[in-house]
């Protein structure tokens, strides 16, 4: 397995380009036509044949399906709308950023890809390689990109058996340290849309109207009192509204107000109880001030869960392969990720690679404009990813 690091580690110069490249170029949702045309063009040179399961989204395999099992490797592409301030000389320009580190992803597997297909002939089975659209759901549609790809049949045609993926972190993940656990490593998310309707009025006389705004604050508290008063308080669930909006004057009680938000939780339970409280709660606070309202649970996407054997055979192949222990998240992180799509369908493992805190970059983690990554760690990423892969196949071939 020494090869593996070795040859990983010979690809760290081009990982790095790759991804400088890749953060030079964000792009967002499905729309990914640059950062498509450059994987498509890498792996083109490697010797891959690439085809496009649906928009923003490409696929390539290696190896034989008919001589073993199949494993798929995934990654994600696209950025977010933030503008970056990191300051660095690879820093985008059009108003988006790989804040998330999905181009460090990206390019890490296009180095897995590469020792992959070096191996090819001393593969027993298949590898597909997925490089996904949309994980961060900002396209203006009901689906998040885990939910096209799964519809475009990338699980099938050849059955994929088992599927691993690799998130970076920052902040207080030590650089070069690698992490998961079994069960549920991500939570889920639902977008909450409240929709209120009241009576509009003079602002002096409000008896004579329905106020949405007094219905949508009662709602506001109500959310946080389902938390406090329903929810075990030993299970993760938080409900933040980032979006509240009604009126237009300040002597006038509009006749609309809505409210918008995002459900976070680790327990399929828990999300399902919340949910059927929530449309019992909004209608009735509604309809106690005369008023009407509405809840719908918007772009949902469940917990990621790490299969439990998959999660620990991947494991020991890692600490086999670099002589150091896979260290254990505790607990699951609050964010979310779209693997969880592909989870429920086949047996999946999700790793985090920890890039540590720059100089410059403290405090700076996911999502914020002047967050950055070790770059020196990523060969690692690589080598994780195409070692699962090849263990994997070994193991399980007939």
């Amino acid at each position: 397995m020494s090869t593996v690091i070795d040859e990983a580690k010979a690809l760290q110069e081009q990982i790095v380009r790759d991804r400088r490249w890749l953060h030079q170029h964000p792009e967002l949702g499905f729309d990914l036509d640059e950062t498509c045309a450059y994987v498509r063009g890498r792996l083109e040179e490697m010797g891959y044949e690439v085809s496009s399961p649906c928009q923003g989204a490409l696929l390539a395999q290696v190896g034989d399906p008919a001589a073993g099992p199949v494993f798929m490797l995934r990654a994600d592409m696209d950025a977010l709308p933030v503008q970056e301030i990191t300051g660095l000389e690879f820093a985008s320009t059009n108003n988006n950023m790989h804040a998330c580190g999905h181009d460090t992803h990206t390019a890490m597997l296009l180095g897995a890809a590469k020792i992959l297909k070096d191996h090819e002939a001393e593969l027993k089975g298949c590898v597909k390689l997925l490089f996904q659209p949309d994980e961060e759901g900002v396209a203006p549609v009901e689906y998040c990109g885990g939910d096209a790809v799964l519809e475009a049949g990338v699980l099938e045609n050849p059955h994929v058996d088992a599927v691993a993926a690799l998130h970076v972190q920052a902040l207080e993940f030590d650089a070069g340290a690698i992490y998961t656990r079994k069960g549920t490593i991500f939570s889920s998310i639902d977008d909450i849309d409240v929709r209120i309707t009241g009576c509009g009025a003079h602002g002096s006389t409000p008896h004579q109207g329905i106020d949405p705004i007094n219905i949508a604050c009662h709602i506001y508290q109500g959310f946080q009192n389902l938390i406090a008063r329903e929810v075990d308080p030993t299970q993760t669930c938080v409900a933040t509204f980032g979006k509240i909006e009604s009126g237009r004057a300040a002597n006038v009680i509009p006749d609309s107000a809505s409210m918008l938000g995002t459900l976070r939780t680790q327990d399929a339970g828990v999300r399902q109880g919340f949910k059927e409280h929530a449309q019992r709660m909004v209608k009735s606070i509604a309809e106690a001030f005369g008023g009407t309202a509405t809840v719908d649970f918007l772009r949902g996407v469940p917990n990621t869960y790490n299969d439990p054997a998959l999660t620990e055979e991947l494991v020991d192949y890692a600490n086999e392969l670099f002589d150091e222990p896979v260290q254990e998240l505790e607990a699951p992180f609050s964010g979310t990720d779209d693997l969880a799509i592909i989870a429920e369908n086949a047996p999946t493992t999700y790793f985090i690679l920890g890039t540590g805190t720059l100089p410059g970059h403290e405090g700076c983690g996911m999502h914020h404009p002047n967050v950055e990554f070790d770059e020196t760690v990523f060969w690692k990423g690589s080598a994780l990813l195409a070692n699962s892969a090849l263990s994997y196949l070994s193991r399980h071939a007939e």
